[in-house]
């Protein structure tokens, strides 16, 4: 065995969203969210599923955090519900929506565990959805309320600050694909919505920034290490197309380079923006964008591998064939030094202060046997090979401080509904028994270690 170990300063940690977990959603007040609307209109969601109970947190926060504590995490990722502060999106403040989380902030910190907030997990308020949604302006100012009020309720005992969890996914599978809620299928609203989305970025840095002055505030992405399927210029031309829509179109914003030139040429090209060009964007959206942030939130689970003939609408690369050994059950390319591969091109291109991995797992379907241990042992594998390309990574310079599962729990995967467990913690959904998977207690181990074994 080989001991590879991490800086004392590095940060472990696991990771959640509301509406993954949450469930109560429609009590004490929050409003109706685009993914309740989604996930209650029949054909959606796999099975009908929704995430009206999910994993009950709302209910069973104080469990959980036992539980986390028991496993030994330092950190917690969570997302906020902005319909459970705003149910209208904006105007009338919901008060026991805030002061559930100043009691899970609380709860956490008692338990010796550091709260990382993300504002924004894809849970838009139908409200605004029904006035426009992501493409209209009007939404990203509604933003900026919301993150200014919820960093004022929770900026005295919270220090890392997440304004978006994959706008990608937020914009494109949103509004271009209508994979995800709202559920519409137009690239004439996903490039608006993208945009606005990363505008109210902006904003919640400047809430950071005005509420807790000694915070630190990032965004999470989620950019695929892309490769082209072979040298032939078609597949590379491929390539760029996904690389400049899929990375770079959010990437170039956030560090002050506009939008791709290329990417946005093609754009025009097929019809996607009028022949004027970017005619949403006002003076002063570039600057406000690319607003200084502390780290950039890196959230991995596959690369992409491009072939010219092989690309949805929305630009997603199509991996090569493998063994079905070299898949999760979510069917993505198990790649482990696709990982190392991103982290230092996020490094080398855009040389963000810090970089954190906070997202990172995979789905497997392992469940209690009759002794009632869940034995995922593909899980921990995957685990610890991707970890190995995180040490790695740190050892070429990348200047990663700390790592996030995905995720602490089985959950309400999306339009999957429940039919993938990413969780490190199996859940009964009939009873909600929780119950840690031997991966759980595989990665206590790292984290008390703060080093990873490897067989050599």
């Amino acid at each position: 065995m080989k001991r590879l170990n991490f800086p004392n300063d590095f940060i472990w940690g696991a990771a959640t969203s509301s509406y993954q977990i949450e469930g109560a959603w429609n009590e004490d007040g929050k409003g109706e969210s685009i993914w309740d609307r989604y996930s209650h209109t029949p054909g959606n969601v796999i099975g009908n599923e929704t995430g009206d109970t999910a994993c009950d947190h709302y209910h069973r926060w104080r469990e959980d955090i036992q539980l986390m504590k028991e496993l030994g995490l330092p950190a917690y990722r969570f997302s906020t519900a902005w319909a459970r502060i705003y149910p209208a999106g904006r105007g009338e403040l919901n008060q026991p929506g805030v002061d559930f989380y100043s009691r899970l902030v609380d709860g956490l910190l008692e338990a010796g565990i550091e709260p990382i907030v993300c504002l924004y997990h894809w849970d838009l308020p139908q409200a605004l959805q029904d006035r426009g949604g992501w493409p209209a302006r009007e939404t990203a100012l509604a933003y900026g309320d919301y993150a200014d009020t919820v960093t004022r309720a929770l900026g005295d005992r919270v220090r890392r600050w997440i304004t978006h969890n994959e706008p990608t996914c937020a914009g494109l599978l949103g509004y271009q694909s209508g994979m995800h809620a709202p559920g519409i299928k137009d690239w004439k609203q996903a490039l608006p919505a993208v945009h606005h989305l990363l505008l109210s970025h902006g904003l919640g840095v400047q809430a950071v920034r005005a509420n807790v002055p000694a915070g630190q505030v990032g965004m999470v992405i989620d950019p695929l290490p892309s490769e082209p399927a072979s040298d032939s210029p078609a597949d590379y031309a491929a390539m760029r197309w996904v690389d400049g829509t899929h990375n770079r179109w959010y990437l170039d914003p956030l560090y002050g380079r506009g939008y791709p030139a290329e990417i946005l040429a093609e754009h025009i090209r097929l019809g996607n923006l009028p022949k004027s060009g970017l005619d949403y964007v006002q003076d002063g959206d570039y600057e406000l964008i690319a607003s200084p942030t502390d780290f950039l939130g890196l959230n991995y689970y596959r690369r992409g591998v491009v072939r010219a003939d092989e690309i949805d609408n929305v630009g997603n690369p199509v991996a090569t064939p493998n063994p079905d050994d070299l898949h999760t059950e979510m069917g993505w390319e198990i790649h482990p030094w696709g990982l190392f591969n991103l982290i230092m091109l996020m490094h080398l291109t855009y040389r963000p202060k810090a970089l954190y991995v906070t997202e990172n797992g995979a789905s497997y379907s392992d469940a209690p046997g009759a002794d009632g241990r869940v034995r995922d042992e593909r899980r921990i594998k995957y685990l610890r090979t991707h970890l190995a390309a995180v040490q790695q990574a740190i050892q070429a310079g990348a200047p990663l401080k700390g790592y996030f599962a995905w995720s602490l729990m089985d959950n309400f995967e999306w339009a999957m509904g429940y039919a993938q467990r990413f969780g490190m913690v199996y859940v009964d959904f009939k009873t909600q028994k929780r119950t840690p998977k031997d991966s759980a207690l595989w990665y206590r181990k790292v984290i008390q270690n703060n080093a990873l074994d490897i067989e050599v």
